[in-house]
């Protein structure tokens, strides 16, 4: 019992020690080749699909980087970049060429959550796997959602559940965003199967489909779908 009362107490510790360490802000900053800020670029350490994309000033932040890891900047379908954090609490990656360099950089690092936020208002979009949505415990895609984008808002009305993910523009005109599954604008995402989600994306400021998504958009990707485009 001792040696199991150990082991449970063990496994507690380095839960709380990794849970404490992924609350670690990690700010980066991305140049072209002419140290001008890189726009759209998405950073992913291990799971593609939750990932963080730099801001007009080249600025992205996250919360899950170790030490040990590697960076994965994706500059186009079919260029991406590794570039390893060894060790780095901010980093600041120049683009040359088929590669790139890194190095610390401090003042990154102590803007603490500064990118971090920031990315909550440059309309940037926020790709969330489904295994973290299902992971909540929730029954449906947008109380998922609710419990992990900043933001994100549901209230009940007369006509049903209202999403808000960019804040009341008006009192009389709808909020809801823009709803696309697989590629196909739908009126809601009720009818979806948390379990048959593959990876959601949420674009604060969708302005890619004109006036529909003037109040955002939540894409849904389906396992279904994916299986069907293969």
């Amino acid at each position: 019992m001792k040696i199991l009362k150990n082991t449970f107490t063990a496994i507690v510790m380095l839960w709380m020690a990794a849970s404490a360490f992924a609350e670690v802000p990690f700010n980066g900053l991305v140049l072209d080749r002419e140290m001008k800020p890189k726009k759209g670029v998405r950073i992913y350490v291990k799971d593609p699909k939750r990932f963080a994309t730099t801001d007009k000033k080249g600025r992205f932040g996250l919360t899950d980087v170790l030490p040990d890891d590697t960076l994965t900047l994706v500059l186009s379908k079919k260029e991406q970049v590794r570039v390893p954090v060894d060790g780095c609490r901010g980093i600041r990656i120049v683009l040359a060429g088929s590669g790139a360099r890194a190095e610390n950089d401090d003042e990154i690092a102590n803007t603490g959550y500064g990118y971090v936020k920031r990315r909550e208002f440059t309309g940037v979009s926020s790709g969330i796997s489904g295994d973290r949505l299902r992971s909540t415990g929730a029954r449906d895609v947008i109380s998922a959602l609710k419990g992990i984008v900043p933001g994100l808002t549901v209230t009940n009305g007369e006509s049903g559940r209202q999403v808000n993910i960019r804040g009341t523009h008006s009192l009389t005109l709808s909020s809801e965003p823009l709803y696309i599954v697989d590629g196909v604008a739908v009126s809601s995402l009720e009818y979806l199967s948390l379990y048959d989600v593959d990876h959601v994306e949420v674009i604060k400021e969708a302005s890619q489909y004109g006036a529909r998504g003037a109040n955002g958009a939540i894409v849904v990707a389906t396992k279904t779908g994916k299986q069907r485009n293969q």
